[in-house]
């Protein structure tokens, strides 16, 4: 039986052709606790980039079919992954390619062969400019905090218990404000890649959610856009039940 993939890890995507650096650098990113997507090629890289959204890419320069350059200037134009951070990986050293790699749009460089926990301190730096708040275990919408470290959520100052999914769920939208998601989206966020499960189970932890989440009279942060998806905002009503999807 195949564990369940944590979906709030942050995902590192590893874009590299040589499969021996490919599995060193899984291994160690999975150790610190990194959820790993691969990419051997920039074509593959640009697909997987659209249907994960990673949180970081550790990029190698020399691709096949598309250089790490270019897939590097085309997920700069992309609006969802224009601000993730990217590491360049290359075997060229001189002062000329850095300067090009960075002006491209890459975020850090380094040449091959590299310090592996030098690499590791990098990543957790990129990491930490990009969710400074998520870096130090704490997300906060509106009245509602959730600590990440010990694991607990609080609303206006009053203890909020939660199950694993309504967890999860939460800390997606905490950490996503304002955004509309599908239920698909919700189900590859929340529950990971590759598990299956019925789309309406979203309907049933959304409501599971509100109801630990809300008091009487209390505005409901969790809205439903019709036949779109959920979000978490500050537009629902005080004590009026939002009607679900249809």
């Amino acid at each position: 039986m195949n564990a369940r993939i944590d979906a709030t890890k942050p995902v590192v995507m590893v874009v590299e052709d040589e499969a021996g650096l490919v599995t060193l650098l899984r291994y160690n990113l999975e150790k610190e606790g990194y959820r790993v997507v691969e990419a051997a090629d920039g074509e593959e890289a640009m697909l997987v980039a659209a249907e994960t959204t990673p949180d970081l890419l550790i990029l190698d320069w020399m691709l096949p079919v598309m250089s790490g350059l270019e897939v590097c200037r085309q997920l700069r134009r992309r609006p969802e992954t224009r601000e993730t951070p990217i590491m360049l990986l290359t075997a060229r050293g001189e002062e000329g390619d850095k300067v090009r790699g960075l002006n491209t749009g890459a975020d850090d460089y380094m040449t091959k062969p590299f310090s592996l926990p030098e690499l590791m301190a990098r990543v957790r730096a990129l990491l930490r400019r990009r969710h400074p708040a998520q870096a130090k275990g704490v997300l906060t919408f509106e009245d509602i905090a959730m600590d990440l470290t010990a694991h607990r959520v609080s609303r206006g100052g009053r203890a909020i218990h939660l199950g694993p999914t309504e967890f999860r769920m939460l800390q997606y939208f905490m950490q996503n404000p304002g955004c509309v998601f599908s239920r698909e989206e919700l189900l590859k966020a929340v529950w990971g890649p590759g598990i299956y499960v019925e789309s309406r189970t979203v309907d049933v932890h959304i409501r599971r959610l509100r109801k630990a989440l809300n008091l009487p009279n209390e505005i409901d942060p969790i809205r439903t856009v019709r036949a779109a998806g959920y979000a978490l905002d500050t537009e629902g009503e005080a004590g009026v039940a939002t009607k679900e999807l249809p």
